[in-house]
């Protein structure tokens, strides 16, 4: 099979060619206006695919087509919200030539305009889709496995990529370009508008179990499911879509200038988009971590129900993600799996279950998360990564109701007086060998006291769920300090993980965040405990470890 890729060795073409490279049954024209950027992207080139440089002019279409004959074409150039008037120039030569195309098309407009050829292409017997990527694709899969459960009357969602994904310079001219600018949207039934990138909302991608993102800014942007899924389902009636790119202060420096335009009348921002895929790829710090949520809204048995989707992607495998849904289109037509003839969106050109099987072997994890409000504390918050904890583990925070367990555990405090003040404010117990533990678990208020004696000398702290900022985390506060923690599960084992803190409500500084192994397991049917605090600079606080069982009659 011979494909031709326009824009091959730019950023999303680029990737697609890698996840390609293992099939030795395909030639990989990659094309661009640049030969010799197209000539190093395949000296670079390692695989058993075959590649070939090609000088690309969108103009001269109809020749290379001619010249080449390949068996498919694929644009991943864009932008494409900047093609003109005659933008559709690529797939109606190749309709003509019958040929089939998929592109990474990111705008709406362009996308929601591909059904028009679609008698034409049926007539020529080829496949046109359009939007083939993580928008739309993606969240079309992620809600059609939703409403197998519910009727979805309102979505949002958004992409937060890693810091080191990096960003093209035509993806920056797209964004940049309708920043401030009307982009269509469904509101309250009815068609309305919003403003690209003027919007914005926080939310934390937390897969049930893993080590959630930082709670992250997100802004409206024009992409091609805010037009194509809103009639994949009748009842909706709001779908609001954004994009989470770091750092924020770069991210709301483009916030206001979006705002600014709109206010004022201003010309488009598309000039400043070099400067800002300048700076936006060199600000690379933090986390090489990206994700994805899709949250719904709807009804199941006639009651309100709420559903969210999380992904979160680690190290290098999530800028893949985007390129994955034309490599899973290009397999399955190696296997003989043909899409039906005709053109649209790629909205339908994958289930959920074929993007399982491109995560497998990658740092890349997915989860479904349900509005538990009434459910136990740890089960709210690790939703069904809850079932997977050791039967002990279950036992103990798998309960709203009031309980005692007690055992024996070791005790170490750290040394200097800062570490013995701390450990005098809070109550901590002093260095001990086997020392009686007995632990109280007393509900108040949509929170958990836990009341811990070690030998008689007691101490607690209050548990609860994370909002705001805090969403998905699980917040202690001992005193006047508060520490949110994610709750991790690792094989048969727990985990609690710093992540922000606060004193009197104030946020504090991250440099200063105590840290510490905290982990919870199951041995020889006992409820077992590790916890290790420590502070930067003055080191250990305190660290006890021990096993637990139930002390209540039943």
């Amino acid at each position: 099979m011979k494909i031709l890729i326009i824009g091959g060795y730019g950023v999303f073409g680029g990737r697609l060619a890698e996840l390609l490279s293992d099939i030795p049954e395909i030639d990989l024209l990659i094309c661009g206006r640049d030969l010799s950027r197209a000539e190093a992207f395949c000296a670079r080139h390692k695989g058993q695919a075959r590649v070939h440089p090609l000088a690309f002019d969108r103009a001269d279409i109809v020749a290379v087509l001619h010249s080449q004959q390949p068996a498919l074409v694929v644009d991943a150039s864009g932008p494409f919200q900047d093609y003109g008037a005659d933008c559709y120039r690529v797939i109606s030569a190749c309709i003509d030539a019958g040929i089939n195309y998929l592109d990474f098309a990111d705008a709406a407009d362009f996308v929601f305009g591909v059904p028009q050829f679609n008698a034409k292409a049926k007539a020529a017997g080829v496949f046109v889709l359009s939007g083939v990527s993580s928008f739309p694709v993606l969240t079309a899969a992620v809600l059609r496995e939703m409403a197998k459960t519910m009727t979805i009357t309102s979505v949002e969602g958004g992409i937060a990529p890693s810091p080191y994904a990096g960003i093209g310079l035509n993806v920056m001219r797209a964004v940049v370009g309708y920043a401030g600018a009307p982009v269509k949207l469904q509101r309250h039934g009815q068609e309305s508008q919003g403003l690209g990138l003027a919007e914005s909302m926080r939310y934390t991608i937390a897969v049930p179990g893993h080590l959630p993102l930082r709670n992250t800014h997100f802004s409206l942007v024009d992409v091609p499911d805010l037009r194509v899924i809103p009639p994949e389902h009748p009842a909706m009636t709001d779908i609001w879509m954004g994009a989470g790119p770091v750092p924020e202060i770069l991210h709301r420096a483009l916030n206001l200038l979006a705002k600014a335009r709109a206010r004022l009348g201003l010309p488009s921002l598309e000039p400043f988009s070099r400067l800002f895929y300048a700076v936006l790829n060199r600000m690379r710090f933090g986390e090489h971590r990206g994700g994805m949520f899709v949250r719904a809204r709807g009804s199941a048995g006639g009651s309100a129900i709420e559903r969210s989707w999380h992904l979160i992607a680690e190290g290098d495998d999530g800028p893949y993600i985007p390129s994955m849904a034309i490599e899973a289109v290009i397999r399955k037509l190696l296997a003989g799996e043909f899409p039906p003839a005709g053109a649209r969106s790629g909205v339908r050109a994958l289930e959920l279950a074929d993007y399982d099987a491109l995560f497998q072997g990658r740092k890349i994890f997915t989860g479904f998360r349900d509005d538990e409000a009434n459910a136990p504390l740890y089960r709210r918050i690790l939703g069904s990564a809850f079932g997977a904890l050791p039967t002990r583990l279950q036992e103990l925070h798998g309960s709203r109701t009031a309980r005692h367990w007690s055992g024996f555990a070791e005790v170490r405090r750290g040394r200097g007086p800062v570490a013995a003040l701390v450990s005098a404010l809070v109550g901590f117990p002093k260095t001990a060998s086997g020392v009686p533990i007995a632990v109280t678990f007393s509900p108040e208020e949509g929170a958990e006291r836990w009341t811990r004696s070690f030998g008689g000398k007691s101490f607690s702290s209050v548990q609860s769920s994370g909002a705001g900022r805090d969403e998905h985390l699980l917040v202690e506060r001992f005193g006047i300090a508060s520490f949110a923690l994610a709750l991790v599960v690792e094989g048969d084992s727990s985990s609690l993980v710093p992540r922000r803190w606060s004193i009197l409500g104030c946020p504090m500084p991250r440099f200063l965040l105590p840290s510490g192994r905290s982990l919870e397991t199951e041995k020889d049917g006992q409820f077992c405990f590790e916890v290790e605090i420590k502070m930067p600079v003055i080191g250990l606080i305190v660290a006890y470890e021990g096993r637990l069982n139930s002390s209540d009659p039943t």
